[in-house]
């Protein structure tokens, strides 16, 4: 078992996120929904979970059939799953019904092509992610037999949310049977241009430092487990670096902080961060949201 760290009691805001108890996943009928089907059943299987299956539309005889003989070929365990059929806003209703049901993870298919996000266009996504109690993770390539998840790329900035992020993707990782975690700090373009130069003040050299010793102390809670945990100094933009690395490393997954919806337009530089990482989406994305 890993030796997960131990939170702050104090932090109330920053409960853990795991274990996942409760999944649902946001079912279109597009042409990948069958995928997206599998990709949730595999997680809830893997981590133990109750699935929910959410279809905000018209509930007609075809989509019925459709929906049961998938549910058929998958094998779904009727006594902890169930579907929910509601018409109104995507949005809204997504994001009311997983608070409502208690929702640990909620699943959605986010197939890239040309940069825009096909099943639920950008927009919508970027809503969803920035407005969910709860944790989102986003399959940019769904498959019926969902392929393992090797390598996972973690965000491992200097922020309060970060330790519960770490924690959230190494039990996933323990219960995915993870080969390799990267826990990526980026520097952001200032700090990176500074050390290039070598023109730091003793300040920029302590912060650095800081940064540097945090990650350190966070790899050294998990050195006595299976997996292969590296820490990755990042140099660039937040968002583009840590996208351009994971997808560098052709990872199953890259693991960040939930944006802080608590600061204002100007300050939310995280939010910028992840609507770059959405429109670019490197491999499956997970969204960490503290519990409440």
């Amino acid at each position: 078992m890993l030796n997960y760290i131990q939170m702050d009691s104090d932090k109330s805001a920053h409960h853990p996120s795991f274990p996942v108890k409760v999944i649902a996943a946001a079912v279109s009928f597009s042409p990948y929904c069958r995928a997206i089907l599998g990709e949730a059943k595999h997680l809830s299987d893997v981590l133990g979970a109750s699935l929910i299956l959410i279809h905000v539309g018209e509930k007609t005889e075809e989509k019925e059939k459709q929906m049961n003989e998938m549910l058929t070929h998958f094998n779904f365990d009727y006594d902890s799953s169930r579907i929910i059929w509601m018409e109104g806003d995507e949005v809204n209703i997504i994001l009311e019904l997983c608070t409502l049901n208690k929702v640990d993870l909620l699943v959605l298919g986010a197939r890239v092509k040309e940069n825009i996000l096909k099943f639920y266009i950008g927009s919508v996504a970027r809503k969803i992610s920035r407005k969910a109690k709860c944790s989102v993770m986003l399959i940019t390539s769904p498959l019926t037999t969902p392929r393992a998840y090797s390598k996972i790329v973690i965000n491992g900035t200097d922020d309060p949310k970060t330790e519960n992020t770490i924690n959230t993707a190494l039990y996933l990782a323990e219960q995915l049977k993870t080969k390799e975690v990267y826990i990526a700090n980026e520097l952001g373009i200032n700090i990176s241009l500074m050390v290039d130069a070598g023109g730091k003040t003793e300040q920029q050299k302590t912060e650095l430092k800081s940064i540097q010793a945090y990650i350190r102390s966070l790899i050294n809670k998990y050195k006595n487990t299976d997996l292969v945990i590296i820490s990755k100094t990042l140099k660039g933009k937040p968002g583009y670096a840590i996208s351009k690395f994971a997808k560098t490393k052709k990872a199953d997954l890259l693991v960040i902080n939930s944006p802080d919806i608590q600061l204002n337009v100007v300050h939310r530089i995280f939010t910028h961060d992840i609507e770059y990482i959405l429109a670019n989406l490197p491999c499956n994305l997970l969204i960490v949201q503290p519990k409440k």
